[in-house]
Protein backbone atom coordinates (compact mmCIF):
# COMPACT_ATOMS: atom_id res chain seq x y z
CA UNK A 1 0.00 0.00 0.00
CA UNK A 2 1.77 3.52 -1.05
CA UNK A 3 0.83 6.90 0.49
CA UNK A 4 -2.46 8.33 1.35
CA UNK A 5 -3.70 10.66 -1.60
CA UNK A 6 -2.72 13.76 0.07
CA UNK A 7 -0.90 15.27 -2.27
CA UNK A 8 -3.76 17.51 -4.04
CA UNK A 9 -5.14 18.84 -0.29
CA UNK A 10 -1.36 19.98 0.10
CA UNK A 11 -1.08 21.89 -3.37
CA UNK A 12 -5.08 22.88 -3.45
CA UNK A 13 -5.87 21.06 -6.69
CA UNK A 14 -8.29 19.52 -7.59
CA UNK A 15 -6.53 16.71 -9.37
CA UNK A 16 -5.19 13.09 -8.93
CA UNK A 17 -1.55 12.18 -8.28
CA UNK A 18 -2.23 8.68 -8.61
CA UNK A 19 -0.38 7.99 -5.55
CA UNK A 20 -2.57 5.23 -4.66
CA UNK A 21 -1.85 3.56 -8.11
CA UNK A 22 -5.49 1.64 -8.96
CA UNK A 23 -7.08 3.19 -5.91
CA UNK A 24 -7.39 6.45 -8.24
CA UNK A 25 -9.29 4.52 -11.16
CA UNK A 26 -11.55 3.67 -9.11
CA UNK A 27 -14.75 5.37 -7.38
CA UNK A 28 -12.94 4.50 -4.18
CA UNK A 29 -10.74 7.81 -4.73
CA UNK A 30 -10.90 10.09 -2.30
CA UNK A 31 -11.36 13.17 -5.13
CA UNK A 32 -13.89 11.51 -6.75
CA UNK A 33 -15.73 10.70 -3.65
CA UNK A 34 -15.71 13.89 -1.84
CA UNK A 35 -15.86 16.33 -5.16
CA UNK A 36 -12.91 18.21 -3.72
CA UNK A 37 -9.49 17.45 -2.88
CA UNK A 38 -8.78 15.67 1.15
CA UNK A 39 -8.76 18.44 3.35
CA UNK A 40 -9.93 20.88 0.97
CA UNK A 41 -12.45 23.32 2.17
CA UNK A 42 -15.63 23.89 -0.09
CA UNK A 43 -15.82 26.77 -2.58
CA UNK A 44 -17.68 29.01 0.04
CA UNK A 45 -14.66 28.97 2.25
CA UNK A 46 -11.93 28.99 -0.29
CA UNK A 47 -9.27 31.75 0.55
CA UNK A 48 -9.54 35.09 -1.62
CA UNK A 49 -7.46 34.46 -5.53
CA UNK A 50 -3.72 32.89 -4.65
CA UNK A 51 -0.81 35.15 -6.11
CA UNK A 52 1.30 34.42 -9.11
CA UNK A 53 3.86 33.32 -6.66
CA UNK A 54 1.64 30.99 -5.33
CA UNK A 55 0.42 29.82 -8.37
CA UNK A 56 3.91 28.83 -9.35
CA UNK A 57 4.71 27.03 -5.92
CA UNK A 58 1.46 25.38 -5.75
CA UNK A 59 2.69 23.61 -8.97
CA UNK A 60 5.95 22.76 -7.76
CA UNK A 61 4.76 21.42 -4.85
CA UNK A 62 2.28 19.45 -7.03
CA UNK A 63 5.18 17.93 -9.30
CA UNK A 64 7.41 17.18 -6.68
CA UNK A 65 5.01 14.75 -5.10
CA UNK A 66 3.51 13.74 -7.81
CA UNK A 67 7.12 11.82 -8.84
CA UNK A 68 8.03 11.88 -4.89
CA UNK A 69 11.34 13.51 -5.33
CA UNK A 70 12.77 15.24 -2.24
CA UNK A 71 12.67 19.20 -2.44
CA UNK A 72 16.70 19.43 -2.76
CA UNK A 73 16.94 16.30 -5.31
CA UNK A 74 14.43 18.45 -7.77
CA UNK A 75 16.14 21.47 -7.48
CA UNK A 76 19.30 19.40 -8.71
CA UNK A 77 17.06 17.88 -11.40
CA UNK A 78 16.05 21.59 -12.60
CA UNK A 79 19.55 23.10 -12.71
CA UNK A 80 20.80 20.05 -14.75
CA UNK A 81 18.01 20.87 -17.13
CA UNK A 82 18.62 24.93 -16.85
CA UNK A 83 21.95 23.54 -18.31
CA UNK A 84 20.74 22.04 -21.25
CA UNK A 85 19.94 23.77 -24.99
CA UNK A 86 16.14 24.34 -25.40
CA UNK A 87 13.45 24.31 -23.24
CA UNK A 88 13.91 23.71 -19.59
CA UNK A 89 10.59 22.61 -18.52
CA UNK A 90 10.30 20.05 -20.72
CA UNK A 91 13.77 19.02 -20.29
CA UNK A 92 13.37 18.96 -16.61
CA UNK A 93 10.18 16.87 -17.18
CA UNK A 94 11.99 14.54 -18.94
CA UNK A 95 14.50 14.09 -16.96
CA UNK A 96 11.70 12.93 -13.95
CA UNK A 97 10.08 10.52 -16.54
CA UNK A 98 13.34 8.65 -17.19
CA UNK A 99 13.38 7.78 -13.38
CA UNK A 100 14.06 4.42 -13.07
CA UNK A 101 10.92 4.23 -10.42
CA UNK A 102 8.80 6.13 -12.61
CA UNK A 103 10.16 3.99 -15.86
CA UNK A 104 9.12 0.86 -13.69
CA UNK A 105 5.70 2.79 -12.74
CA UNK A 106 5.06 3.59 -16.69
CA UNK A 107 5.69 -0.01 -17.41
CA UNK A 108 2.75 -1.12 -14.91
CA UNK A 109 5.34 -3.50 -13.30
CA UNK A 110 4.31 -1.70 -9.54
CA UNK A 111 1.11 0.04 -8.75
CA UNK A 112 2.49 3.35 -7.55
CA UNK A 113 5.43 5.04 -7.61
CA UNK A 114 6.47 4.47 -4.09
CA UNK A 115 6.12 0.69 -4.84
CA UNK A 116 8.11 1.15 -7.52
CA UNK A 117 10.68 3.06 -5.78
CA UNK A 118 10.61 -0.29 -2.95
CA UNK A 119 11.31 -2.42 -5.23
CA UNK A 120 14.14 -0.60 -7.28
CA UNK A 121 15.48 -0.35 -4.11
CA UNK A 122 15.19 -4.05 -3.31
CA UNK A 123 17.43 -4.93 -6.38
CA UNK A 124 14.51 -6.57 -8.06
CA UNK A 125 15.59 -4.29 -10.94
CA UNK A 126 18.84 -4.99 -13.92
CA UNK A 127 19.67 -2.22 -16.52
CA UNK A 128 21.81 -3.95 -19.30
CA UNK A 129 22.00 -6.56 -16.96
CA UNK A 130 23.90 -4.77 -13.77
CA UNK A 131 22.07 -4.72 -10.54
CA UNK A 132 20.25 -1.00 -10.63
CA UNK A 133 19.13 -0.59 -6.83
CA UNK A 134 18.86 3.37 -7.04
CA UNK A 135 15.76 4.93 -7.85
CA UNK A 136 16.97 8.13 -9.04
CA UNK A 137 18.86 6.35 -11.70
CA UNK A 138 18.34 7.76 -15.30
CA UNK A 139 17.42 5.62 -18.13
CA UNK A 140 18.45 6.03 -21.42
CA UNK A 141 17.44 4.95 -25.07
CA UNK A 142 18.66 1.88 -25.62
CA UNK A 143 18.54 0.39 -21.77
CA UNK A 144 17.44 -2.70 -21.45
CA UNK A 145 15.58 -3.12 -18.05
CA UNK A 146 14.82 -7.01 -16.29
CA UNK A 147 13.62 -8.39 -13.54
CA UNK A 148 15.83 -10.96 -11.67
CA UNK A 149 14.64 -14.79 -12.45
CA UNK A 150 14.33 -15.27 -8.33
CA UNK A 151 12.21 -11.92 -8.41
CA UNK A 152 10.14 -13.02 -11.23
CA UNK A 153 8.07 -15.48 -8.87
CA UNK A 154 7.06 -13.40 -5.99
CA UNK A 155 3.59 -12.42 -5.53
CA UNK A 156 3.64 -9.16 -6.37
CA UNK A 157 5.52 -9.27 -9.83
CA UNK A 158 2.79 -12.07 -10.36
CA UNK A 159 0.18 -9.90 -9.86
CA UNK A 160 1.36 -6.88 -11.81
CA UNK A 161 2.43 -9.17 -14.79
CA UNK A 162 -1.26 -9.60 -15.23
CA UNK A 163 -1.29 -5.63 -15.09
CA UNK A 164 1.15 -5.25 -17.61
CA UNK A 165 -0.29 -7.03 -20.18
CA UNK A 166 -3.43 -5.79 -19.79
CA UNK A 167 -2.43 -1.98 -20.34
CA UNK A 168 -0.42 -0.55 -22.73
CA UNK A 169 3.35 0.83 -22.04
CA UNK A 170 4.02 4.85 -23.14
CA UNK A 171 5.12 5.01 -26.89
CA UNK A 172 8.77 5.49 -25.83
CA UNK A 173 8.89 2.31 -23.80
CA UNK A 174 8.99 -1.03 -25.34
CA UNK A 175 7.50 -4.10 -22.90
CA UNK A 176 8.22 -7.23 -24.01
CA UNK A 177 5.89 -10.01 -21.90
CA UNK A 178 7.73 -13.03 -23.28
CA UNK A 179 10.94 -12.37 -22.59
CA UNK A 180 10.14 -10.12 -19.29
CA UNK A 181 12.24 -7.35 -20.34
CA UNK A 182 11.62 -3.50 -21.22
CA UNK A 183 13.68 -1.49 -23.86
CA UNK A 184 14.12 2.40 -23.39
CA UNK A 185 13.58 3.73 -27.10
CA UNK A 186 13.63 7.00 -27.04
CA UNK A 187 13.29 10.46 -24.51
CA UNK A 188 9.86 10.63 -24.53
CA UNK A 189 8.36 14.17 -25.70
CA UNK A 190 6.22 16.25 -24.25
CA UNK A 191 3.20 15.17 -25.66
CA UNK A 192 4.02 11.69 -24.74
CA UNK A 193 4.04 12.53 -20.78
CA UNK A 194 0.66 13.32 -19.22
CA UNK A 195 1.55 14.63 -15.76
CA UNK A 196 -0.58 16.85 -15.45
CA UNK A 197 1.61 20.20 -14.22
CA UNK A 198 2.30 23.40 -16.20
CA UNK A 199 5.91 23.40 -16.39
CA UNK A 200 6.20 26.97 -17.30
CA UNK A 201 5.48 27.98 -13.97
CA UNK A 202 7.67 26.07 -12.23
CA UNK A 203 10.81 27.58 -14.50
CA UNK A 204 8.98 30.93 -13.56
CA UNK A 205 9.60 30.00 -9.73
CA UNK A 206 13.16 29.33 -10.17
CA UNK A 207 13.84 31.84 -12.19
CA UNK A 208 12.67 34.52 -10.02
Amino acid sequence: MCRRETAASKTGEKIKLFLKGDRCLSKKCAVERRGTAPGQKTAGKQRTKISEYGRQLREKQKMRRYYGVHETQFENYFREAARVPGQTGKTFLQLLERRLDNVVYRLNLAASRSQARQLVSHRHFRVNGKIVNVPSFIVKPGDVITIGERSRKAPVFESNFEVARSRRSPDWLEWNDGEVTAKVLTVPSREQIDTPVDEQLIVEYYSR
